[in-house]
């Protein structure tokens, strides 16, 4: 998947975002890694590998492994997607998707875009 760099952001105009009420943090990073490297303040946290599985996404027999879940019944799915749903389009705020890296929050934004949810960025 190619991912346009217009869906990035910097961390100060992320920050700018959540200050002013507009942002809402999606931290995808595993639970090992919120363990290890504590959670981001008001960040929901849905993994990338969940958030895959819940909108559908086939995973790699390695991101299953990692995720150790069963597949997600159709009530897990709207929840998720009301969670979205009332973020981005109840408060019209913008989705931030946040990893340690970049790469898996870029590819979690690019997921939500092509869902529908154009104010998404990493």
């Amino acid at each position: 998947m190619t991912t346009p760099e217009s869906i990035e952001i910097s961390t100060a105009a992320a920050k700018e975002l959540m200050s002013l009420g507009m942002g809402t943090l999606i931290d995808i990073r595993q639970p090992f890694e919120l363990m290890l490297e504590g959670e981001v303040d008001n960040a929901l946290p849905v993994p990338l590998f969940r958030f895959k599985q819940l909108l559908g996404q086939a995973l790699s027999d390695e991101e299953q492994e990692l995720l150790d879940a069963d597949e997600p019944d159709a009530r897990d799915i709207r929840h998720f997607l009301a969670l979205i749903n009332e973020q981005h389009v109840a408060r019209d705020r913008i989705l931030l998707c946040l990893c340690n890296s970049g790469r898996r929050s870029l590819h979690a934004a690019a997921l939500l875009r092509e869902l529908g949810y154009p104010r998404s960025l990493s």
